[in-house]
């Protein structure tokens, strides 16, 4: 084969395994797809993981078996990840963003793809090695980077709805008590949103008191799902003791002063996993 078809089977499957993080590929796909022969396309995917590898943009894993393949891992180097963070804190500290009351306001980046797909994969990146079936979270903005992160490890993403939908069918509820205002919330989950028994990884925007995601774990236990962790994109430093004992955070937020308009933030734990 020529060169050139070379690289244009390597440039269609690097945009494939880009496009379907952590599904499996049998080789004979590609093989199918391009009319090669299984050493060309074993060449082919050598020379794109090398290249992954080199430049940090994550690798290729090779399942045996009969019914094994590869899949693509889009777990990036933990320095490109961390100017990421750092870059993402300076944007999060202009005094522009405290909201009357010392909230955040974190919603146009949430709501940014380009940047919201990165936040999914560092969160994905402390997770991959647990192989959830499902990443759960709760409406409303913490459906973006759970879906990031969803999308990076390859599984659906549940939601949990405030109230129940006769659309949904019927769902089991629970209340719960917020960490932060103590105040007492409702939380309803479709029966048919996930099977019994599913291993899954919590995933928010924000954690203050831990009320929201202690919520979720409750509601899990009602699918009798085992949560394998808890993940945030940012989590404030006070109250330290909060309803969920571990955690990942993407961000701590240390202070608000909104006399001063100063907001002080630093990298979460995620690096120290």
């Amino acid at each position: 084969m020529s060169e050139y078809k070379k690289s244009k089977r390597i440039a269609a499957i690097v945009k494939i395994l880009a496009d379907n993080p952590n599904r499996l590929f049998n080789l004979s796909y590609f093989m199918d797809m391009f009319d090669a022969a299984k050493s060309s396309i074993s060449e082919d995917i050598d020379t794109i993981n090398n290249m992954f590898k080199d430049m940090g943009l994550g690798k290729i894993e090779t399942v045996t078996g009969a019914a094994g393949g590869i899949r693509y891992l889009p777990i990036k180097s933990k320095e490109k990840y961390k100017k990421f963070i750092d870059d993402l804190c300076i944007n999060l500290s202009k005094m522009e963003r405290i909201i009357p009351g010392g909230f955040l306001y974190t919603a146009d980046l949430l709501y940014t793809p380009g940047i919201c797909s990165v936040i999914g994969e560092v969160l994905a990146s402390c997770f991959a090695g647990k192989r959830p079936d499902y990443v759960v979270t709760v409406e409303t903005k913490g459906i973006p980077p759970a879906f990031m992160t969803a999308r990076a490890l390859g599984v659906p993403i549940v939601i949990c709805k405030h109230d129940s939908r006769v659309t949904e069918g019927s769902s089991v509820s629970i209340n719960y008590i917020s960490g932060s205002t103590k105040n007492i919330r409702t939380m309803s989950l479709s029966k048919r949103s996930m099977a019994s028994n599913s291993r899954v990884v919590i995933i928010d925007d924000f954690m203050k008191g831990g009320g929201t995601a202690r919520g979720m774990m409750n509601l899990m236990k009602e699918f009798n799902a085992e949560v394998l962790g808890i993940g945030v994109v940012v989590a404030t430093k006070e109250p330290e003791v909060k309803l969920v004992d571990d955690y990942v955070s993407l961000i701590e937020l240390v202070n608000i002063d909104e006399e001063k308009g100063t907001i002080e933030l630093e990298s979460g734990n995620w690096d120290k996993l």
